[in-house]
């Protein structure tokens, strides 16, 4: 007899990574915390309903989500804030690695966010391999502004 090889590859859907995770941020503004960019509360884009995380105006602006594991990002659901002030997000990196220099800052990017309107968009990141999940608007006198985001990661074994 012989034996025959059987490879297989199983993909695990872990879902949205970030509710498990913690966050900080460079600054904050108020009572607009990093960590109600991931409460989950998606019906809450404006600041006046308590919803984003947001930080002061300062120079290159970051929001940074430690998801505790190495994990394969494969999107980030990035939501803009819809009332007044939705260009403050223009430009933003995101940047997903295990690297803590310069605040996790120094990560590989994985998209740049355009000009986008109030609302959720998800930007693929392709399994690039990270704990940490920054974004950042490079720039001075820029405001971060984060309403509920996801990051989603397929698990492979």
């Amino acid at each position: 007899g012989y034996i025959r090889s059987l490879k297989y590859h199983l993909v695990v859907m872990l879902g949205n990574l970030a509710s498990n995770g913690s966050t900080t941020q460079s600054s904050t503004s108020g009572d607009w915390f990093a960590e109600k960019a991931i409460d989950g509360n998606r019906g809450l884009h404006g600041l006046r309903k308590g919803g984003c995380s947001s930080t002061l105006a300062e120079t290159n602006p970051w929001w940074r989500l430690d998801l505790s594991n190495v994990y394969n990002v494969s999107r980030v659901v990035v939501t803009n804030r819809n009332d007044c002030c939705v260009e403050q997000i223009n430009g933003a990196e995101i940047r997903i690695g295990n690297s803590l220099e310069n605040n996790g800052n120094n990560n590989p990017r994985c998209a740049v966010i355009p000009a986008i309107p109030g609302g959720s968009y998800s930007y693929s990141c392709g399994g690039m391999e990270g704990r940490y999940v920054n974004l950042i608007i490079p720039g001075v006198m820029k405001i971060l502004t984060l309403c509920p985001n996801e990051v989603l990661s397929n698990a492979y074994y």
